[in-house]
């Protein structure tokens, strides 16, 4: 177990580097309004983008795959 947890943490470790998100972001808040969603199976992925937004990858109950582009601060969609 200790040699996955490192192990994680070196292949991540590259994208300390990027910028973080903004204090004050919602992750939680956005991920769980999403969730709530009837039409939302699961989330498949959640990334911040440099640009200043999560993107947000998720499957439908039909079997789409949709993204989403959130403000973290806002919860908005982003454009």
């Amino acid at each position: 177990m200790r040699f996955m947890i490192v192990s994680i943490a070196l292949i991540l470790a590259p994208f300390g580097a990027h910028a973080a998100p903004p204090e004050g972001a919602k992750l939680s808040a956005i991920i769980a309004e999403l969730e709530q969603n009837p039409d939302v199976e699961y989330i498949d992925e959640v990334d911040w983008n440099d640009r200043g937004y999560y993107e947000i990858e998720y499957f439908m109950t039909n079997g789409a795959k949709a993204e989403i582009k959130i403000d973290p601060k806002t919860g908005e969609s982003v454009r």
